[in-house]
């Protein structure tokens, strides 16, 4: 059998454990996760159709280590409904939902709001257990901002995790909003009719 030569695409998944675990030192490194959103439609949007969740995703190369070489994946089939228009783009719609309400409490706060949420949030209800120390050398938006993406970030990527964990390794691929977005992306560029 022959070994396949390790590149620097095979090692992106350390870049989502770092981005993960720089956020629990210091909650700036949140605005950092900005790359995964942006990337994606840059490179979809260009011509570039899916090559990003096919190539460069670190979320999707994490899940599939987890998965397949550390062998922590039930390997079972993904359900229909995971798989189906309505999940997808309801999960997107949910998703881009949360997305805009986040934006809207970082506009509260710039605008003059006391209130700060020191505190990250799981599943958009579970507050994670510790305070996030912030400085006055930034404008609270600032961390505003950081607490709730980095609070989508986690949280997305414990649905991946969980989703690996019961099926197939790279599930959360199936669903991931960033990944439908593209595809809506490729269809309306390339296939206007579809």
């Amino acid at each position: 059998m022959e070994n396949k030569k390790k590149t620097f695409w095979d090692y992106m998944w350390i870049i989502s454990l770092v981005y993960l675990l720089l956020g629990f030192f210091n909650i700036l490194f949140a605005w950092l996760g900005l790359l995964c959103f942006l990337i994606p439609l840059i490179i979809s949007i260009s011509g570039g159709g899916k090559a990003y969740c096919n190539t460069y995703c670190v979320r999707g190369q994490l899940l599939d280590l987890m998965g397949n070489k550390l062998n922590l994946s039930r390997y079972k089939s993904i359900p229909k409904f995971l798989k189906s228009k309505w999940f997808r783009y309801g999960f997107l719609t949910f998703f881009m939902t949360m997305f805009v309400v986040m934006l809207f409490n970082t506009y509260l706060v710039l605008a003059g709001a006391r209130y700060l949420k020191e505190a990250l949030q799981i599943l958009w209800s579970f507050k994670v257990p510790w305070k996030i120390a912030h400085t006055a050398m930034f404008n609270p938006w600032v961390y505003q901002f950081a607490l709730g993406f980095y609070s989508m970030m986690l949280t997305s990527t414990i649905l991946g995790v969980i989703t690996m964990i019961l099926y197939k390794p790279r599930s959360w691929c199936v669903y991931c909003p960033m990944g439908t977005m593209t595809q809506l992306i490729s269809k309306a560029k390339y296939n206007p009719n579809k």
